[in-house]
């Protein structure tokens, strides 16, 4: 491993969180995983950016070209890019909201920079074939990005908060 968390006084596991905003075609839906260089983590995000598949690219998030983020973040499409458009919308505002995103995450000191160096994430992203509205998904794609990064940090929801609910919330696309 490049660096060893516990010696900054930091102890991290692979983490896992989930955020949905918006509504369709622009909703935003980010799966998050944040896990450690040098670990297996490591290999599953370079895997990942290595081999990819037609229609599904990883990407790495970028503020700007020349620019990309830390802790470094690869970006992967849970449904099939078919077409230029669709792919205009991950490579422009959904890559810029998570770039964005994740650097307000450190900032925030939500996640330390003490240790962005030693972290790699990967974001899971949902693109609607007919989503249009760059704004739009620039917004919602930011604000699933940072609620999945604080709910994967903060290991939320609870199990506690997951078994009181489990009977009364409802998946907003069933």
């Amino acid at each position: 491993m490049t660096g060893d968390l516990s010696t900054k006084g930091y102890e991290l596991s692979t983490r896992i969180g989930e955020a949905l905003v918006g509504e369709m075609p622009e909703l935003a839906h980010i799966d998050i995983a944040i896990g450690q260089e040098g670990s297996p983590f490591e290999t599953a995000f370079l895997t990942a950016l290595s081999t990819p598949r037609k229609g599904h690219t990883g990407l790495l998030a970028i503020l700007a070209p020349n620019y990309a983020v830390k802790p470094a973040t690869l970006m992967v499409n849970k449904v099939t890019i078919r077409n230029e458009a669709q792919a205009e919308l991950m490579f422009g505002p959904v890559q810029a909201a998570i770039a964005k995103a994740v650097l307000d995450c450190v900032h925030e000191e939500v996640i330390p920079a003490s240790i962005v160096d030693e972290l790699m994430i990967i974001a899971s992203v949902y693109i609607h074939a007919s989503a249009s509205d760059k704004q739009k998904l620039y917004d919602n794609n930011y604000e699933a990005t940072r609620s999945a990064i604080r709910n994967a940090m903060q290991k939320k929801p609870s199990i506690e908060e997951l078994l009181a609910k489990k009977d009364t919330l409802v998946h907003p696309l069933m």
